[in-house]
């Protein structure tokens, strides 16, 4: 986790301060469309939110969970059962409460998975999301196939006095962008520390780092628990936003998307994750506008790139960045030389 060239700094900025910039001139640039731009932007940053913390296990630890979207939605199902029925729920209790039930659904259930690998993990994340599925689709509390309503957006209050308006589009829009912003900095921060550099290795060689003195299941029972709280985070901005959760927020689906996101983007470099989300739903728009089986667009695209560019977006950008750096150093490799035949030396 190397520090990011500045022409990349540079775009990343670039394209966060075209966010902030467009709840302030967007109106002024897509007319009636702006609230569904706004609506689907602030989606597409909860979307990157889910997609940094599973590149966490996918591209940094090397675990492919496709039960990623279970600690989404009991995040979102925790806020809404938790809400009173003709009140708001105050933040400073339904967040800690949402954030805690996800870290221990990531617990159990990393507890009694990680101690397997390759297509026996995934098959075993796909088990728990389904049982996790059922289990609220069918559950008279959860509300069945329907899922729960939130009647009212959580609080953002201290003694009575209102600091953020949730029910605000812009507003949420701006909580979501700066949780994006953090949660990459601060995941972007363990990784450099001595944690994230054990994480690396155990991708690359766990029997080298147990070794070594470490112990890789600790360690990735550690990012199991913390991947999958931030997962519950975006679980919890979902529903605030729409205001309901349903059992297809825990299902297996949503977080094959997710991986979707992170295949496309690139895998281990967390700002991949980000443009993966971006490209996916951008990507989903425009198939969706052009015909109803946009699924099959979408599916030869992600077969596309993964044959043409299995470094995704971010080791695309990575590799260009490299040649311009050798070519402003001059230090660009000769070109091979060329091997005659005795047939052509005579000729």
């Amino acid at each position: 986790m190397q520090s990011l060239p500045r022409s990349i700094q540079i775009l990343l900025i670039v394209l966060t301060l075209l966010l902030v910039f467009y709840p302030m001139f967007g109106e002024a640039l897509v007319g009636d469309k702006y609230d569904y731009y706004l609506q689907k932007l602030t989606t597409i940053m909860i979307l990157a939110i889910m997609a940094v913390s599973l590149d966490l296990l996918v591209g940094v630890a090397g675990m492919v969970s496709v039960a990623h979207a279970a600690f989404f939605g009991v995040a979102g199902y925790t806020l809404a059962l938790m809400a009173p029925e003709y009140a708001a729920p105050s933040v400073w209790i339904a967040l800690p409460l949402s954030l805690g039930v996800a870290a221990l659904t990531a617990l159990i259930m990393g507890a009694l998975i990680i101690r397997t690998s390759g297509i026996f993990f995934i098959m075993v994340t796909i088990a728990f999301s389904q049982m996790l599925f059922y289990l609220l689709h069918d559950a008279p509390f959860a509300g069945g196939s329907d899922g729960i309503f939130l009647m009212f957006k959580p609080e953002v209050a201290i003694a009575g006095v209102q600091l953020l308006d949730l029910s605000n589009r812009a507003t949420l829009f701006y909580v979501v962008l700066t949780s994006l912003i953090l949660v990459y900095l601060l995941l972007r921060t363990l990784l450099r520390s001595p944690f994230g550099r054990v994480l690396f290795s155990i991708n690359e060689n766990e029997v080298r780092v147990q070794a070594l003195g470490y112990n890789p299941l600790a360690y990735k029972l550690v990012a199991f628990v913390i991947a999958g709280t931030v997962s519950g985070y975006a679980g919890f901005l979902s529903a605030t936003q729409y205001g309901f959760v349903n059992p297809v927020d825990v299902s297996w689906m949503l977080s094959a998307h997710t991986l979707f996101m992170v295949i496309l983007g690139g895998m281990g470099t967390l700002f991949g994750a980000i443009l993966g989300a971006f490209a996916f739903e951008g990507l989903h728009y425009w198939y969706s506008s052009m015909t109803i089986h946009w699924e099959l667009l979408m599916g030869i695209t992600v077969i596309l790139m993964v044959l043409l560019l299995p470094k995704g977006i971010a080791g695309l950008l990575l590799q260009l960045d490299e040649r311009w750096q050798r070519r402003r150093r001059g230090d660009e490799p000769e070109p091979a030389p060329i091997v005659k035949t005795k047939a052509e030396e005579h000729s």
